[in-house]
């Protein structure tokens, strides 16, 4: 059992004053020094070009490039290392978990990966030149790979495959662009269905009408819309795009579909998804699918919840109050996953071991 902590960035500014302010916090960190170490292992299977990545961005997120120039001052890299790290255009995705449950009132979700990856910063951003303001960990630093904003729009995204991938944009940056932009579920469908996607995953959506989620699924060929309440890695409409072996997704799929009658509040959901006794929670960390943190969001009352590892109390934040300006005190979450496996954030995490 490991200690483990994510940091919590909290920022009010425009775009390139966090990026600046995030590559700040950057510089000589374990995140930094491990991914540079990491690309001597892992070569990247895509290429990086700066004015075809611009204009992506350009096109749809004109102030995250913004951002990134942040990053690039001040870090004092070259704008391809900063595309490399941080852009989340065209980069190559490894196998990975991730379960999502969504009641009355409540998203829960199950980030299923690899320790060595995991950013460790829970990012609260408030942005003065454009954009919704948005809560939840950070992927990539400046993806999301679940949250909510401040109009009550829910994400959280769950991997499908990495086969036959095309140019785009990648799961967390995609769940950046939704958080931003989208101030409903109907916004993000459409958005979802006009940006280019590298990978195949699916987008659960919940907003404030707490009516039944959208289940968006997604591939470089095309997109589909359905809807239901939990989502686990397979697709339900699309599935020549799965993969062959399914029975793991297709289990923790049934568990959760078993207890949908029941009317679970948001509490008891969590426990479902975050008890390491439940079925769906994974410790399957060496296999790039075990569960380190268990989110919550509950769009009506602006609230989150979130947890690092299993059979944890939610840590509770009150995003409404936030966006009212009273910053959170705390400076780190913490909590206990199940492995040796270093973090990425927080110790020697290269791939030679």
């Amino acid at each position: 059992m490991k200690n483990v902590f994510a940091d919590i960035i909290q920022f009010r500014g425009t775009h390139y004053e966090f990026g600046f302010k995030q590559g700040e916090i950057l510089k000589d960190s374990y995140l930094v020094k491990n991914r540079e170490n990491q690309w001597k292992i892992r070569k990247p299977k895509f290429s990086i070009d700066v004015e075809d990545t611009k204009k992506a961005f350009q096109q749809f997120a004109p102030l995250i490039w913004e951002e990134l120039i942040g990053f690039r001052d001040a870090l004092k890299w070259p704008m391809e290392r900063v595309l490399l790290e941080f852009c989340g255009y065209r980069l190559n995705i490894d196998q990975s978990g991730c379960s999502i449950y969504v009641g009355k009132d409540y998203l829960i979700r199950n980030y299923d990966y690899h320790p060595k990856t995991y950013d460790g910063r829970y990012t609260i951003f408030q942005p003065t030149d454009g954009g919704y303001a948005m809560i939840g960990p950070s992927q990539r630093c400046t993806g999301r790979m679940d949250g909510m904003n401040e109009k009550g729009l829910a994400m959280g995204y769950n991997f499908m495959n990495r086969k036959r991938p095309g140019d785009g944009f990648v799961c967390n940056m995609i769940g950046r662009l939704l958080l931003e932009l989208c101030a409903n579920t109907e916004e993000a469908i459409a958005l979802l269905k006009e940006i280019p996607h590298r990978h195949s995953f699916s987008y659960v959506l919940f907003d404030t009408t707490c009516e039944t989620p959208y289940i968006v699924e997604t591939s470089p060929r095309r997109v589909e819309v359905r809807k239901d309440f939990a989502c686990t890695n397979h697709f339900a409409i699309m599935m020549e795009e799965n993969r062959h072996v399914l029975d793991d997704s297709k289990r923790r799929l049934d568990i959760i579909n078993q207890h949908q009658h029941l009317g679970l509040n948001g509490e008891e959901a969590f426990r479902l998804l975050n008890g390491s006794q439940s079925g769906v929670f994974s410790t399957l960390y060496e296999s790039w699918a075990g569960t380190i943190h268990t989110s919550a969001y509950f769009p009506k009352e602006l609230k989150a919840w979130f947890v690092l590892g299993g059979d944890q109390k939610p840590i509770e934040l009150n995003f409404s109050k936030w966006l009212e300006g009273n910053n959170f005190s705390m400076q780190k979450i913490e909590g206990k996953v199940d492995t040796d496996l270093p973090f990425l954030h927080m110790e020697h995490a290269d791939w030679y071991s």
